[in-house]
């Protein structure tokens, strides 16, 4: 709430801030949201003003086998991803946040450097390394490299949990018998859950949105859906693209609320626990 006891300097640099904030936003929404009217135009091409209402692009979407099989390999693709990643990178930042030894930023730096290494040149190393195997158009690769973009995601959530855990509720549960595995289970996995969750989260998004590392690994029976929608701008830009997107964008907003929703319930767990 804006302060009574402002000066007049100030109060121009409180709305001119907040201006200029809304100007960036709508600057970066703003080509999201005109896709989606694009998406329920009734005209065969890609162009304002829309020429009717119609749903016939998004029954193109799902009566096409194109579309459906590509739909269901990322369907395929990103879940198993996500569980790789979710589990090594739950491990390596238990391992990272509990144990002290030497080198130990430097395998830090190594285990989030997808996140900083250009996706091409991962799509050029996985294929060189993959394609001599005999794997270069193989889900098993493409669930395999996804599964490496995503565990930093995990890694750099799960660590940021653990900053605030209290480990002598697993030194409690110790003494009272319980053996290393079960005290994971029990005690350090359910409070570190909504750190876990919100990473493989991360993890589900970089995987079903990720198309470079798809274009070098993927063959025609494995093409996922952002490469079918790579293929369709390339060779033929139709509507079904934007249904196609407008579809994503309502499942990205999606796992937002609910990322958003796990970060609450993350700062309640850490406030409850005990001292």
């Amino acid at each position: 709430m804006l302060s009574p006891y402002l000066s007049p300097v100030e109060r121009v640099w409180y709305y001119s801030l907040r201006s200029l904030c809304a100007l960036v936003l709508l600057f970066l929404i703003l080509p999201v949201l005109v896709i989606i009217p694009l998406s329920f135009n009734s005209g065969s091409f890609l162009v304002y003003p829309l020429q009717g209402f119609s749903l016939r692009w998004y029954e193109d979407f799902f009566m096409s086998a194109d579309w459906m099989r590509s739909l269901k390999n990322s369907l395929i693709i990103a879940p198993a991803a996500t569980v790789l990643a979710m589990v090594f990178g739950t491990l390596a930042a238990i391992g990272l946040t509990r144990g002290e030894f030497r080198g130990k930023a430097l395998v830090m730096s190594l285990l989030i450097s997808p996140m900083v290494v250009p996706v091409v040149i991962v799509g050029v190393a996985s294929y060189l390394f993959f394609a001599p195997l005999g794997l270069g158009n193989s889900y098993l690769s493409l669930i395999v490299v996804h599964a490496v973009l995503g565990v930093p995601f995990v890694i750099i959530t799960v660590s940021a949990t653990l900053q605030g855990f209290n480990h002598n509720l697993v030194r409690a549960a110790a003494s009272l018998g319980a053996s290393p595995l079960t005290a994971f289970r029990r005690v350090t996995l359910p409070l570190i859950a909504p750190g876990v969750i919100s990473g493989a989260l991360f993890a589900f998004a970089t995987s079903f949105d990720e198309v470079v590392v798809t274009l070098f690994l993927a063959g025609p029976e494995q093409a996922t859906l952002p490469r079918q929608m790579f293929s369709g701008i390339r060779e033929n830009l139709s509507p079904t693209i934007a249904a196609a997107a407008t579809l994503l964008i309502g499942f990205s907003i999606l796992l937002l609320l609910t990322l958003e929703w796990l970060r609450g319930r993350s700062e309640k767990m850490r406030t409850q626990q005990p001292t």
